[in-house]
């Protein structure tokens, strides 16, 4: 086992525990978790040692690996973050890590000739074009869709940690909805996105139904012990999400036969670039107009889709889909008559 790997362990090890706000760590305490998660990851029965640990602190808070960890101690005993957002994993990159990863990438443009990486293109490109920006002052040659303002990314990491090692998190949540924050313990099963949002699908502790939280309405989350952790048991997440725009489904939720018409200017759009991977292209009318079906869930996501397209596309099945949508056009109709009569 090489030895920098295990000092790596450790390095995570120790920022997970001062990444956990909710309780105080000594000296001791952190020994004992080290030498916990040495026995499990890499089946190593010695432990570790005081000095060991001492030094692996003193490491973090320099400059050299690129941490500058703001660790400190309180009334001599207990160790803490005094950033309260600070880990590790959000250091920046160093030039050496930099040009490695460059070098994986050329690797990887050179692997996506073949069928089996074709998948990637995507992520080749958006990795390729991250690593020229921070290290090139020229402009970039591909622009990709970000929002800056997004709040929650920090999340993504902790909570992909968590569903890989299977670690329960008291979620700290606050939705639209509540003037209050609510303090929840969650097992993480799934991070997915849509339209540039992040969302972590789990089961609360007190509960037996999966449920949804934009991570952008966390405000703080921490780690509990891995062994009340309890494993998504239901249907893989690919087939539970294939008849599902966006993110919003609960478990009885099936998909619908759907049925739109879009007019002649907006046909090619749809047809070059279908709304859901189940779309099917009925009928072309003389003049242009399709008709085509999907097999999607009615939810929120699926409105606001139709609704973009504005006064392109009606929606002619189901019955319960089109009545919400002439229920949200008649409000939308209404603000403009109100404005004018005012």
């Amino acid at each position: 086992m090489a030895t920098n790997k295990l000092a790596l362990i450790r390095y995570k090890i120790i920022d997970s525990c001062l990444r956990q706000t909710h309780r105080k760590w000594t000296l001791e305490d952190l020994i004992e978790r080290v030498s916990d998660g040495l026995y499990e990851f890499e089946g190593i029965h010695s432990g570790v040692s005081k000095r060991t640990v001492q030094g692996d602190i003193q490491l973090m808070r320099s400059n050299k690996l690129g941490y500058n960890a703001p660790i400190v101690v309180l009334n001599r005993k207990f160790y803490t973050y005094d950033d309260p957002h600070y880990s590790i994993s959000n250091s920046p990159l160093s030039d050496r890590d930099i040009s490695k990863m460059k070098d994986a990438v050329d690797i990887l443009k050179h692997l996506n000739g073949f069928s089996y990486f074709e998948e990637m293109s995507d992520m080749i490109v958006r990795l390729e074009n991250s690593l020229s920006k921070q290290t090139d002052k020229s402009a970039s040659h591909i622009q990709l869709e970000s929002n800056n303002l997004l709040k929650g990314l920090n999340w993504i990491t902790p909570i992909h940690k968590a569903i890989r090692e299977q670690i329960p998190l008291l979620i700290s949540y606050k939705s639209f909805k509540s003037k209050t924050e609510q303090e929840t313990v969650y097992y993480p099963y799934l991070l997915k996105e849509y339209r540039n949002r992040w969302f972590v699908i789990c089961q609360p502790k007190k509960g037996k139904t999966l449920i949804t939280l934009a991570l952008d309405r966390i405000e703080d989350l921490n780690e509990m012990e891995k062994s009340g952790y309890v494993p998504y048991s239901g249907i893989d997440f690919e087939r539970y999400y294939a008849d599902t725009i966006g993110v919003t489904k609960s478990e009885k939720d099936r998909g619908h036969r759907v049925i739109l018409q879009v007019d002649s200017k907006n046909a090619p759009y749809v047809t070059t670039k279908p709304i859901h991977p189940s779309q099917q292209l009925l009928k072309t009318e003389a003049d242009g107009t399709v008709l085509i079906r999907l097999d999607v869930v009615l939810n929120f996501e699926l409105e606001r889709e139709i609704l973009g397209f504005g006064e392109s596309v009606k929606v002619l099945a189901p019955k319960t889909l089109v009545d919400r949508i002439k229920r949200r056009t008649r409000k939308m109709l209404q603000q403009y008559i109100e404005k004018q009569n005012t």
